[in-house]
């Protein structure tokens, strides 16, 4: 049997085909990526004027970061496929910069996020992925699907009745053509057919026009003219922080789902370092900055099919010439097409199994209530962050809660009367050791008590306080106790800390 060194084994775990050089070499392959890039693009162009709009900026500065976003994340980043592009919850977050300081300080801003990104992909912030439990994921999932689509609604509001049937057909293509052929993707075909139908008869509904004006020429070089001194940091610092934190959340857990999708392993520290370069090269050409979008990628991954990092670069490079060759072509696609492909997106990425009547019959409440917290504060606040960051703290409270119920202490007495033997079982940190010292009985217990440790752990400081307030409450009967069974760690950790806690009564 031949051994694998682990730095081969990594490598092979990172190595997700089909390869940029696969893709490539096979025109069916390449074609797919092809489309899918140019599917992305068209659904791109809307929702960044829209982001542009939301951050109080000129709609160009949402489509040139979009366009650069996707082609530096293309070669820098560490997910495959995975589209990055200027987002909402990016534009909520630095909206106030541009309205209170204006254009200078916002780029000034959206630089300074891409180098605390790079700092924190240094530090390791992606390792911290782990800590997610499935419940916080499937819920920032199904808040995911439920912001998309609760987006797609206006669009369907106070429009001409024309938008109706127009959003049917575009949603029974996009539902309907895969049972047909996946070579062309369902959403590309949607927007052309329904394209089509609007010009050929002449009908009169919104369409990618009307959401702003497109751009004429080439995004350029922009330095921010701040100055650099503590008062500037002081003004752009918070926001930085809070959009370079967002992004990050938002790009990590895309990535995530995105692996479980395609059951492929990613380089999450690769993608950090990624998104911090990607912000700050969006930033010096004028860009508003963003993060991995969801509803793209999962146009990109699940409704066209596509896996390599050239449906990613071409997404970004169609946008660009789509908005300045032929912008004319793009302003006449009516919205209801690319509403139709949303609500397709968003009913293909909600986790429909995790609200099942079966599933919630099994599933411990606990892991349900999480799943709700995280859905309920994302979509409350319309902020991915302050709804996985509620849910990881829900998730750890209710594990803290589970698990201090399941320590045990259990009581015997020797025969002869002169011993009494406490053995305890389970793990011992601050929620189930603060009732320990509860679980004796100190004043019929005989001259000698045996603690047995055997078959639980200490965690931290609380356990040992606790056990030392069970040796000093047995010390004032007069009785003397031993502790046993504690394994070499736990025992080194009471030794190093036990006496000096203080507060033992």
């Amino acid at each position: 049997m031949t051994a694998v060194s682990p730095a081969r084994d990594s490598a092979s775990r990172y190595r997700i085909e089909p390869t940029v050089w696969q893709a490539l070499r096979s025109p069916r392959l390449l074609t797919r990526e092809v489309l899918a890039g140019l599917v992305v693009a068209l659904a791109l162009i809307p929702e960044a004027i829209a982001f542009s709009i939301i951050a109080g900026v000129d709609p160009r500065v949402g489509l040139f970061s979009s366009f650069i976003m996707a082609v530096v994340i293309a070669f820098l980043g560490g997910r495959p496929a995975m589209i990055t592009a200027a987002t909402g919850a990016v534009a909520l977050v630095i909206a106030p910069v541009v309205r209170e300081h204006g254009m200078q300080y916002f780029i000034a801003t959206v630089i300074l996020a891409g180098v605390i990104q790079l700092v924190l992909a240094a530090l390791g912030v992606a390792k911290l992925m782990r800590f997610i439990p499935r419940s916080v994921m499937v819920g920032f999932v199904n808040a995911l699907a439920i912001l998309i689509f609760s987006a797609q609604v206006p669009q369907l509001l106070g429009v001409p009745w024309a938008v109706y049937p127009l959003t049917v057909i575009g949603l029974a293509i996009v539902f309907l053509f895969p049972r047909l052929t996946k070579v062309v993707p369902a959403p590309l075909v949607a927007i052309v057919v329904l394209t089509a139908a609007v010009v050929l008869l002449g009908v009169a509904v919104p369409n990618v026009g009307d959401q702003g004006r497109l751009p004429d020429s080439l995004p350029t070089l922009f330095i921010p003219n701040v100055p650099l001194t503590l008062e500037t940091l002081g003004i752009i610092g918070p926001y930085a922080l809070a959009m370079a934190l967002v992004g990050l959340m938002e790009s990590l857990m895309t990535a995530k789902l995105v692996d479980d999708i395609t059951d492929t392993h990613s380089r999450k520290t690769r993608e950090s370092f990624g998104q911090g370069g990607a912000n700050i090269v969006s930033g010096l050409f004028g860009g508003m900055g963003g993060c991995a979008m969801i509803g793209q990628t999962m146009i990109n991954v699940k409704a066209s099919g596509a896996r390599t990092r050239i449906s990613t670069f071409l997404a970004g490079t169609f946008l660009l010439i789509l908005v300045l060759v032929l912008g004319d072509v793009v302003a006449i696609i009516p919205m209801a097409a690319l509403v139709a492909v949303m609500i397709f997106v968003s009913v293909a990425t909600f986790d429909w199994h995790s609200i099942r009547p079966s599933t919630l019959r099994r599933m411990p409440k606990s892991e349900t209530a999480v799943m709700l917290i995280t859905v309920i504060a994302t979509v409350w606040t319309h902020n991915l962050a302050v709804g996985v960051v509620l849910g990881v703290i829900a998730a750890m409270v209710m594990f803290a809660r589970r698990v201090a119920h399941f320590v045990t202490v259990t009581r015997s007495v020797s025969d002869d009367g002169e011993e009494a033997r406490y053995a305890v079982d389970g793990e011992l940190f601050f929620a189930s050791s603060n009732d320990l010292t509860t679980q004796f009985d100190y004043a019929a217990d005989p001259g000698r008590v045996v603690i047995d440790m055997s078959r639980s752990h200490i965690w931290d400081a609380s356990t040992v306080a606790a056990l030392d307030a069970v040796v000093t409450k047995y010390a004032a009967h007069g009785i003397a106790v031993e502790i046993t069974g504690l394994n070499e760690t736990a025992a080194a950790f009471r030794d190093r800390l036990t006496g000096g806690l203080g507060g033992e009564h």
